[in-house]
């Protein structure tokens, strides 16, 4: 039974809304693996330049061809002690616990198990014996955050290291993507490409917006998924995603925007939505959320515009079975005092 699909019809920066134009960004039914491909028939202008390369693939990264997954290399710089350092088996920087085996051979905790305690270089059994001498080295060394070839500078004694990298600028980015499972990661500049090469995401230039969701059925608010579209601005992207669920037991439509980018930085810029009808509307204010947040934490926390299926109905007029939203907002940066003291107003959009 095909289902019903939400229709989106967007302008950008103030302009009118063509009834005869509409976008078919939104996936409809249950969460797909694959990339959809949405028809354009109207668009605002478009961004053009084809794909960057990925610098984390072009850094020397490892992909997994059965999960798209880009991901660092591990550091192995040229010397001996780094070498014993190496695990035999996934080749990065082995931390303690380092295990070995009756022979002296040395592997990783994390690959222990994924060799079935055996010794991958003699496959003698390994049981549970400790390299405490290579373990008291690794605890005397200093070493490079393992972005390092994407543009961290730092160097971290061995048990600070795994501390900054959960936490450093410059690891890669998820895919903010929520309509399928995407596994692929990358810097902004390849994601905003995967977006639109590989997901068909919608892509606006300007930092206001006014879309018009259309459902013809909405009281099967559960075959109403995700839409995103994606805003530049400020010389920086932003996510805009809308979306139907359920919350507890009531059916609910919600807006958010979501920074690409990280989080220090996404509190420089604040963003508003507005949905109303009959002389009614509803106001949402707040700061964007920066894409290190999935999109369902986000989500779940409820940090966003709201609306309930009744009032979205009440917006919409007419005989309450078809629902017509539409979704005005815009961005803005933050004021900044510069460096004499004075206030920096800025532009509303660059």
């Amino acid at each position: 039974m095909e289902l019903d699909s939400i229709e989106c019809v967007s302008t950008v920066d103030g302009g009118g809304v063509d009834d005869d134009h509409e976008i078919h960004n939104l996936h409809h039914g249950s969460l797909h693996n694959h990339h959809p491909h949405h028809p354009l028939s109207h668009h605002s202008p478009q961004f053009s330049a084809s794909k960057p390369p990925n610098p984390i693939a072009a850094a020397g990264a490892n992909v997994s061809p059965a999960s798209n997954i880009v991901g660092p290399t591990a550091i192995a710089p040229a010397t001996s002690v780094h070498e014993l350092l190496e695990c035999p088996v996934c080749t990065n920087s082995m931390y303690p616990p380092i295990h070995q085996c009756h022979n002296g051979h040395t592997l990783c905790s994390t690959c222990k198990t994924r060799v079935h305690n055996r010794c991958p270089t003699c496959r003698q059994e390994l049981g549970d014996i400790r390299c405490l001498a290579l373990e008291k080295v690794a605890e005397s060394l200093e070493l490079p955050c393992k972005y390092y070839s994407l543009g961290c500078p730092e160097i971290f004694p061995y048990y600070s290291k795994l501390k900054h990298e959960a936490l450093c600028n410059f690891r890669p980015y998820n895919c903010p993507y929520a309509g399928s499972d995407c596994s692929i990661i990358g810097d902004i500049p390849f994601l905003v490409s995967h977006l639109r090469d590989d997901h068909k995401v919608d892509m606006h230039t300007g930092c206001t917006f006014n879309h018009r969701y259309v459902k013809s059925n909405p009281r099967e608010v559960e075959n109403a998924t995700w839409m995103l579209t994606v805003f530049h601005c400020f010389g920086q992207y932003f996510c805009l995603h809308f979306e139907a669920f359920q919350l507890g037991m009531a059916p609910v439509y919600m807006a958010f925007l979501r920074f690409m980018g990280d989080e220090a930085e996404a509190r420089n810029y604040s963003y508003s939505l507005e949905v109303g009808g009959n002389g009614r509307k509803l106001t949402w204010e707040g700061t964007p959320r920066s894409i290190r947040d999935s999109h369902r934490k986000v989500r779940d926390s409820h940090d966003g515009l709201i609306i309930q299926r009744n009032m979205a109905l009440f917006f919409s007029g007419g005989d309450r079975k078809e629902l017509k939203l539409r979704v005005t907002g815009r961005i803005w940066k933050e004021q900044q005092n510069n460096p004499d003291g004075g206030v920096c107003i800025p532009n509303l959009c660059s």
